[in-house]
């Protein structure tokens, strides 16, 4: 999940515009297309979307302004929001099963799991344990998949998919609208994701999440993606504790919105740094493109292992990262169960 520089001349041209806003770094890039890719994808060509209609009311709830409902999304302000680090998460919404095992699960509501046809541009032999060996497979994509087949994407063995929605505090991603629809009307389980920026205020953040991510039962949890990238224009990189203390703000007030327990992704380097022995009570998404997770998380227990970055299926032109949720089909029919409606 990371992207390109900007050119020199293209930021200078950004400020004698005085296209900028937000606070830090960060400003100099605000409104604009975020260029963080997932994984190590090669960028294709992104459609012309039209910003689409909001999301449908859900009944019993009131209907959500989500940023895109009226147009092209705008960098916005945020009012000072209070919240308390590690405040308790309401009782009902226990985390369960973050090692999934087989239990029995309830036919309704299931989506058929299809044989993963990935191929791999960079194929890794990951030793005893094969990526292969695991039922369900998925993929995660952002606005550099372009004009994505959906229903063809799914046949090839995308079981679910997380979609790439924000970064920071006024990054929108251009395709997140259609990506969102089109993955749910192609019978996909999707779910969103954030990639965190370390020079924006960790409440901003949510409520910029919040504002683009609507709620749906069907969905699954989100997904905040917290990882080092030397190409982005915020070098800061805050101390353990600061981290902790941001990404507990980040997804308690998540976790209150959507009613689920928010997702970490994270890739080795970061992990080491900030997450060995953290957040202990969240389910864990990992990168790890050359060894299994057991190796290189030692004693984590994780949900979905991200293995590739440089997937090859039908339905994509380019490459896609690839995933697999840990657990059989009838395990991952229970975890979704557990976590939507």
């Amino acid at each position: 999940m990371r992207f390109s520089a900007l050119s020199a001349a293209f930021l200078a041209g950004l400020m004698l515009s005085g296209c900028t806003s937000g606070s830090g770094p960060e400003g100099l890039l605000a409104g604009l297309p975020s260029k963080e890719v997932t994984g190590s994808v090669t960028p294709a060509p992104v459609p012309s979307a039209a910003v689409g209609e909001p999301a449908a009311q859900t009944q019993g709830q009131p209907a959500e302004a989500l940023a895109w409902a009226d147009g092209t999304p705008q960098p916005q302000a945020f009012a000072p929001a209070v919240t308390t680090v590690g405040m308790p998460i309401p009782s009902d919404r226990p985390m369960a099963m973050l090692s999934p095992q087989n239990p029995a699960a309830t036919t309704q509501g299931r989506l058929r799991v299809y044989g993963q046809q990935f191929r791999d541009a960079k194929p890794i032999n990951f030793g005893k344990v094969q990526p292969r060996h695991y039922a369900v497979h998925g993929v995660d994509v952002s606005r550099w998949q372009g004009d994505i087949d959906w229903p063809k994407l799914r046949t090839q063995g995308a079981n679910f998919a997380y979609i790439k929605a924000t970064d920071g505090g006024d990054h929108l991603d251009p395709m997140f609208k259609t990506n969102w629809r089109k993955a749910k009307e192609a019978g996909i389980r999707r779910g969103a994701y954030h990639f965190f920026y370390w020079c924006r205020r960790a409440s901003e953040q949510a409520d910029w999440f919040i504002r683009n991510v609507p709620r749906d039962p069907d969905a699954l949890p989100p997904v905040i993606d917290v990882e080092w990238n030397g190409e982005s224009s915020c070098k800061r990189r805050p101390s353990r504790a600061d981290v902790l203390e941001k990404m507990q703000v980040f997804m308690d007030k998540l976790e209150r919105h959507y009613g689920q327990r928010p997702v970490i992704y994270t890739a080795p380097d970061f992990y080491k740094d900030n997450l060995v022995g953290a957040f202990e009570n969240y389910p864990f998404w990992l990168r790890a493109v050359a060894q299994h997770p057991s190796t290189v998380y030692p004693g984590r227990k994780w949900v979905f292992w991200q293995y590739s970055g440089s997937g090859l299926s039908q339905g994509v032109n380019g490459r896609i990262d690839l995933n697999v949720f840990n657990g059989s089909e009838d395990g991952w029919h229970n975890w979704v169960a557990r976590r939507t409606s």
